[in-house]
């Protein structure tokens, strides 16, 4: 499959590879030591691939035993492995790394040795019980892996144009026009409900069954529960239930986490280790509310106010139904045909999410609440910056609508509060391009263009 993050490898090829180690952190399972494989097979002239899963102990021995003799290192690596090495022409990978430190701490003087270049994949890199007792060296440069973008979801459907349009008609603020526009929500619709791990969509390509979508997804999901059940220290039992109740919590009209959902008396110091766990592994994007719409976002964080969406939308459409509820194919037909009973909101808030923060922003969302006026009562669904910052109007207030009938009562209210703070307010919608007053109306699929 076709993945955009195969030209940061190249430009990492071209520019720093002998400067720096690459790393790649993301969610188990979206994909990243299929794409190194691919990057290794591709552009180099051997290479060797460590997966400290399933390492042997003679692999583990050479980083104890040769530490600082590289000559000999290197000789028995390549023995061991039966790969023959080029200095300036080969690539070792250290697979899932989180798993064996000892070769992450290594990386600062393979790098310095430069004979050879190095990738290393891996997931809850800051987690403590994965850095504990080594040096983080200062040598590797480290980049996100996401689930499938909608664009490379299309690539994987063998439409490789439709978007380059898409865009044209993003830039130009144009319309695409009924048919096309009927044509995206299609599209949008099934990788909602695909979602975008490599595995579930390159079941979908090969069979088009639902069923099979679903169980993959579900052995996903059995995964990273088995995940914190192993790497949770100390708290398994809070990471399982926020991790749990993240349907439920999707489900209500303000999405915020509701602390009191985990038992009450909750406080939130007691499960921020909790909440970084989560965060960590990529399993879910967490959404902060913001107290003001101004440039640097992050300075008005409010970190007791955040939603939390699932990484990955087919995932929490698996996630929040019993396998009995869903695992028909006619139920997923009827979600694809938007004719089943089912929180809509929630999915396409939680997709926009995926999107969004894909694109590359940090999600942030405004809340405002109270009992005396009602003007003070608002929920922007997510705030992002302009691309060029100005004296003014800098933030971006986005609204998502899943249905085609909605009003803005928020999102004007907000307006009109923060009137020099805010740049052209985005409604997003099932509907095609329009713009309105001050009011720019893009559909869903456009989210990741933003």
């Amino acid at each position: 499959m076709k993945r955009k993050i195969y030209s940061q490898l190249l430009e990492w090829k071209e520019k720093r590879c002998h400067k720096e180690a690459l790393l790649i952190d993301g969610a188990r399972r979206v994909g990243k030591s299929w794409i190194v494989k691919e990057f290794a097979r591709n552009e180099f002239e051997t290479y060797i691939f460590i997966d400290f899963t399933e390492a042997t102990k003679a692999i583990l021995n050479l980083f104890r035993t040769y530490k600082g003799k590289w000559d000999e290192f290197f000789m028995h690596l390549q023995l061991e492995t039966g790969v023959k090495l080029h200095s300036g022409k080969s690539l070792i990978v250290f697979d899932e790394i989180q798993k064996f430190p000892e070769a992450r701490e290594a990386i600062k003087y393979l790098v310095k040795d430069g004979r050879y270049s190095y990738i290393e994949t891996g997931s809850l890199m800051s987690i403590n019980a994965n850095v504990k007792g080594i040096n983080i060296p200062s040598e590797e440069h480290r980049i996100d892996m996401h689930p499938m973008d909608f664009e490379e979801f299309l690539w994987a459907l063998g439409d490789e144009v439709m978007m380059d349009f898409v865009r044209d008609c993003f830039r130009n603020k144009k319309p695409l026009g009924q048919s096309l526009h009927r044509k995206m929500m299609d599209y949008l619709r099934l990788y909602m409900i695909v979602g975008g791990m490599p595995q579930a969509v390159a079941e979908w390509v090969e069979t088009k069954d639902f069923d099979e979508v679903d169980r993959i997804k579900r052995n996903i999901l059995a995964l990273y529960r088995s995940d914190i059940s192993k790497y949770a220290l100390r708290q398994e039992a809070r990471v399982t239930k926020i991790y749990d109740t993240i349907p439920s919590q999707l489900q209500k009209h303000e999405k915020k986490f509701t602390l009191s959902a985990l038992g009450k008396g909750t406080r939130s110091r007691n499960v921020e280790t909790a909440f970084f766990w989560l965060s960590e592994s990529r399993v879910v994007n967490t959404c902060f509310s913001a107290s003001e719409p101004v440039v640097g976002l992050e300075m008005k964080l409010n970190d007791a106010a955040r939603k939390l969406y699932m990484a990955d939308t087919g995932l929490l459409i698996s996630h929040a139904f019993t396998e009995a509820a869903i695992k028909a194919e006619e139920q997923y037909r009827k979600l694809m045909h938007d004719k089943l009973e089912v929180n809509k909101g929630m999915l396409v808030e939680n997709l926009v999410a995926q999107m969004l923060h894909t694109a590359g922003h940090k999600l942030y969302f405004y809340s405002s609440y109270s009992k005396t006026n009602s003007e003070e009562r608002m929920e922007v669904d997510f705030l992002i910056p302009k691309p060029l910052i100005s004296n003014r109007h800098n933030i971006h207030p986005i609204e998502v609508k899943s249905s085609t009938r909605y009003t803005l009562t928020s999102l004007k209210r907000f307006i009109g509060k923060f009137e020099n703070a805010v740049a052209e307010p985005i409604v997003l919608h099932t509907g095609d391009v329009k713009q309105d007053g001050n009011i720019l109306y893009l559909p869903l699929y456009m989210a990741g263009m933003l």
